[in-house]
């Protein structure tokens, strides 16, 4: 292969990678603020306390967050719709379980609102959601 030819692909790699990375951020940003929203209103209007209303803003956003990645951020990814749906719910739960571990524990010691602290701990996951999506739940798979 040419030279030119490595650097046309690097090029078109780059820019696919940047559009993947792009509409993860706006489907992750969609899904954050369901969750978010789901929870405080759980809290404001159901009488939920805080961790429990974060459950339900998980279970809700979890669905957002699939189906966006699924068709936009990840899509023709090749890999099969359940595979990539159980290894995505396995990263999300997982993100989760840091998420609610997190959010506890700044409940308990910083005196900060439930509702900001659970936007500054969405925030915080958001980034290791990405990296174990793009290269485990979406993987392409080759023989596929």
């Amino acid at each position: 292969m040419h030279p030119v030819d490595y650097r046309h692909r690097s090029v078109l790699l780059v820019r696919r990678q940047a559009g993947h990375v792009a509409w993860f951020i706006v489907v992750g940003s969609c899904a954050a603020a369901v969750h978010w929203t789901v929870a405080t209103a759980s809290v404001a209007y159901a009488g939920l306390p805080p961790l429990r209303a974060n459950v339900m803003g998980w279970l809700v956003a979890l669905a957002v967050s699939f189906a966006g990645h699924h068709l936009l951020s990840f899509r023709g990814h090749g890999n099969r719709l359940g595979q990539a749906a159980a290894r995505f719910f396995l990263i999300s739960a997982g993100g989760f379980a840091v998420n609610e571990t997190a959010y506890a524990l700044l409940l308990r010691w910083s005196g900060l609102r439930y509702d900001l602290l659970l936007a500054l701990v969405l925030a915080g996951v958001a980034g290791l959601t990405y990296v174990l999506s793009r290269h485990w739940a979406f993987l392409r798979n080759p023989q596929h």
